[in-house]
This record gives structure tokens, sequence and C-alpha cells, in this order.
């Protein structure tokens, strides 16, 4: 799988733009703030659906546009598509393949798949959990996109279970308030068990997939002897996952999450928040036999970072194509070892996009096309 072509209209910082790419490598150079990430950032949106840099779509429109509009045509071994995607802050964004419109955006999800290493991988080891649960989460969708509508549908359930929360009060006051709200809460648990457990069970057999994947990478990346990596899915009630087929790990994993609900509804009422369920698990990094979060070195938190991109690429190829790689302005962030464990690693790709504001920056290994960006347009750099 590989993109042939990416055209912007005011997207960020592009009035408009329009480059053919090619298999293989292409490097984009250039000065700090010029454009270079916002071209693979385009690239991202249109195999996730959002950003790597910001949580909402009106950064992403140019500043005085009502609009923002990106084509990116996809080769894959069977099929030539384009792909539009239309940004329309505050309003329903829209999408076209092939120049038909389909009544959902995440309906064009798997057209175009990509791993992209970005400085904000960082956060995965050393931020919050819902970094790491947006990553599986992410990889989900990417592995299998009917994963988009399991997590919009537990967000939503999650989302009105929680404003029913929230009305309930304190428990010393309105108390008719947290009796009504205690019997109409009985149908959401049941609708957050469904939804939770599908989720739940889907990340799990992930995390197992993806285990000996970042173990392997870890070890590329960071070099002989410098310890071992591994990984956890740790779950916020009951017990971390039964044995059986799919339907019985569903079965119980709604069981338990239904079990736990009832354990802490008191809590959740005093709170006003929803105290089990997927949006409070974690997936746990060790290195050394130690939690990453709190006892990795820096070098050790990026290696591990590096691995689980490289994990997810390991997965995402088996018995497919390989996905297009983005790696915006990572090499920059590692010492020189890592650099070039990395490039050789990823070098077999069949597309890498590269984003550099030091040429010199990539390594060798890395040769291919190279455009520079600068003041909104790119031009083929000069050799």
């Amino acid at each position: 799988m590989h993109l042939t072509r990416l055209a912007l209209t005011d997207f960020r910082s592009y009035r408009s733009v329009d480059v053919t790419l090619e298999p293989g490598v292409t490097v984009f150079d250039g000065p700090n703030g010029e454009g270079k990430t916002n071209l693979v950032e385009a690239v991202g949106y249109v195999a996730a659906l959002s950003s790597h840099r910001t949580a909402h779509d009106a950064p992403l429109v140019r500043h005085g546009a009502r609009q923002a509009i990106i084509r990116a045509q996809v080769h894959d071994e069977v099929h030539d598509n384009l792909v539009e995607v239309e940004l329309n802050p505050g309003r329903a964004n829209r999408v076209r393949l092939n120049k038909a419109p389909l009544p959902r955006p995440r309906e064009i999800l798997g057209i175009l798949r990509t791993v992209l290493f970005a400085p904000e991988d960082l956060a995965l080891v050393k931020g919050d959990p819902g970094e790491r649960r947006r990553f599986l989460d992410d990889l989900l969708v990417a592995m299998a996109p009917r994963y988009a509508a399991v997590r919009a549908d537990y967000d939503r359930v999650l989302k009105q279970r929680t404003a029913l929360l929230k009305s309930a009060g304190p428990k010393s006051a309105r108390r008719q308030s947290r009796e009504t709200v205690a019997a109409t809460l009985d149908t959401w648990d049941a609708h957050l068990a469904r939804a939770g457990a599908e989720l739940l069970v889907a990340r799990e057999h992930l995390v197992d997939s993806l285990r000996p994947h970042v173990t392997e990478a870890y070890a590329a990346v960071a070099g002989d002897g410098r310890g071992h990596a591994a990984i956890a899915y740790r779950r916020s009630f009951g017990s971390n996952g039964t044995p059986g087929s799919y339907s019985e790990r569903l079965r119980a994993a709604g069981e338990e999450l239904m079990t736990a609900l009832a354990e802490v509804r008191d809590s959740e009422l005093d709170r006003g928040v929803c105290l089990a369920g997927p949006h409070r698990d974690e997936l746990e990094l060790i290195v050394r036999g130690l939690p990453a979060r709190g006892y990795a070195s820096h070098g050790e938190s990026w290696s591990l970072a590096l691995a689980l991109r490289l994990a997810s690429f390991g997965l995402l190829r088996a018995g497919r194509e390989d996905p297009v790689l983005v790696l915006d302005d990572v090499f920059a962030e590692l010492d020189s070892g890592r650099r070039s464990r990395l490039a050789s690693l990823v070098s077999g790709a069949e597309q890498v996009l590269v984003t550099a504001a030091v040429p010199d920056d990539v390594p060798p290994v890395l040769a291919g096309a190279r455009f520079t960006v600068a003041g909104g347009s790119l031009r083929p750099a000069e050799r």
C-alpha cells in the first residue's frame, strides 16, 4: 500500500498544495514552522479521521477559510482509490470515495493504513493511561475498522451514563433524584456492560498479539544487553481476563463489569463519575521488570515508544500489505545509535514518509525522493 498523490486545500498553513508520491522513501525537509508536519498530519487524518496533534478539527482549517479538504490517492494490490475528506468545523464532516459521497466518515477507514512516529509518542510511556488506551483503540480500528463503531458506541453510553450520575447530586441532598437515577442506571449498566465487554475483549486480544512484537522491537531499537520490555493489559475491575472462546470471554467480561458496577454504584452516585469499565483500564509498560512510567530512563522511554510503533507496524503488515510509515521529526529526538537502528528497521517498508528540519538527521539508509518545504509550498530539494 502506498500514496501516489496528496492534495490539500486550506489545510493548516496550505492554501493549496498537490504532491505526487512514489513507493520508497520521501523526505520533507525545511526549517521548523514551515509546514512539514502539516503534510503528514493530513495523511494521518485520512487514515484515522483524527490528528496526532489536536483533538479538534478547527485548528486544521487555514485561518480565514470555512473548510479544509484533503485528497489522497491510495494504491494497493487491487485498487487505486481516491479518498476525499472535507473538514467543516461546527458542522458535519463529509467524505467521498472515488467521487461518490459516503453516508458516514468512518466508512473510509481501512482504505489507507498508516503507522505514525512523532515526538508526541513519548507520552505513550510517560503520559496518563488515556494516552495508552487511545493507542490501543487506534490500532484496533486500523486492524479492523468495525471497531470504530464499537468505540463510538461505548463512548456514547459512557457519556450518557455519566450525565445521569451527575444529575443525582451528593448523597446528602436530592434523595428522590438519587432513587430515580438508581432505577434508571440498571438499564444503562446493561448498555455499558455490553459495549464495554466487546471493547475490553478486543483490547486484551490485541495486547496478546502485540506483546511478542513489542519485546522484539524493543531489543532491536535499544541495542543488545539493554534489558527486556513487556506489556500487559490491566482491567479496572475483576480479573484480568479468562480463557475460552471469544463468545465465552465476551460473556464473562460483561458479567464481571455488571458486578463491578453494582459494587461501586453508591460511590458513583456520590462522585458523579463512572468508576468501572474499559475507560479506566491501563496498558502497563514494563522495562527491566519495572513499570516504565516512573522507572524508565529517557532513552529507555524512547526505545519503548518506538517499540510500540514498530510492533504496530509488524502486526498490521502480517499477512497483508505494508501500511504507510510516517516518521515526523522523530530522528531529531534520538541519539545516533537509536537513530541508525530505527532507520534500518523501517527502510524496507513499501513507503516511508519522513519530515526533518535538518536533512543530515535522516540516516543515509533512508535515501529517496526529497522535497524542501518553505512558505506553504514544496519544491524538489537540491542534491
